[in-house]
């Protein structure tokens, strides 16, 4: 591993930027995280990064890392090219505050939009509810999502196309799919998915499941199931016949 690398930084705000270059010294084990807080702490006081908990589970340290989001604490400098400058930028799909923090509320008032979970009524005699083991695995896995947002920034709707006011993004495909799948929820969700969160808007191009730290299927798991309930009760023909008769 080499002894020092170039870090090539975006820095600015709203109004504008560029990116500046850091030459710092790396060791064995680092993560760009570490040359990135390396870099504040003895070059540059003033930059602006967001973190936490350095363990890859809070989803803070988001980022573009030679063009590809990725979480700052999970990626290992011994898995990039040091000959080569490492480019450090915001996420795209998001508005810039300062360097390479991004604001990112519009993902939490997104999440308001979508019909909360509506349990069914108690179904023991001792109040309690049954349920099929497969049935509750199958929403776990949605449930390891760590709101990183990468998923997000990934998304060409949104960083490409800036359909924010149309389409919910893959990270709340996947909250509305770990309600609609929950074994208890009553709740329909499926006319809201066509017409208000434009699931449509997918192309299923796994873009956003390449590019989760949690390793959560997305696009098979999630999407293409909520795509299938839509299909079904808008698009089938034999239902669009009876509706007719």
């Amino acid at each position: 591993m080499a002894t020092q690398a170039t870090f090539r930084i975006w820095r600015g705000d709203p109004s504008g930027g560029k990116f500046q270059d850091f030459v710092t010294p790396v060791d064995e084990g680092m993560v760009v995280l570490d040359a990135v807080h390396r870099v504040q702490a003895e070059q540059a006081p003033d930059l602006a990064v967001r973190w936490n908990c350095k363990a890859g589970k809070c989803g803070s340290c988001s980022a573009e890392i030679n063009g590809m989001p990725k979480l700052m604490c999970m990626t290992r400098l011994s898995n990039l090219n040091l000959e080569m400058p490492v480019i450090i930028e915001p996420m795209h799909a998001f508005p810039v505050i300062r360097d390479l923090v991004t604001d990112v509320s519009w993902n939490f008032e997104v999440k308001k939009t979508i019909r909360k979970f509506k349990p069914r009524s108690p179904d023991a005699p001792d109040g309690a509810w049954r349920m099929q083991q497969a049935d509750v695995e199958r929403v776990q896995e949605f449930r390891k999502c760590i709101e990183c947002f990468l998923c997000q920034d990934v998304c060409h709707v949104l960083r490409d196309h800036h359909k924010q006011d149309e389409f919910i993004g893959p990270r709340y495909l996947v909250y509305a799919a770990a309600l609609e799948m929950h074994p208890l929820d009553t709740e329909d969700r499926v006319s809201d998915l066509k017409k208000k969160h434009n699931i449509g808007y997918c192309n299923i191009t796994t873009c956003c499941r390449q590019v989760c730290p949690e390793s959560i299927t997305i696009t098979e798991n999630a999407i293409i199931p909520l795509k299938e309930r839509v299909v079904d009760r808008f698009f089938d023909p034999l239902k669009q016949l009876f509706n007719i008769i």
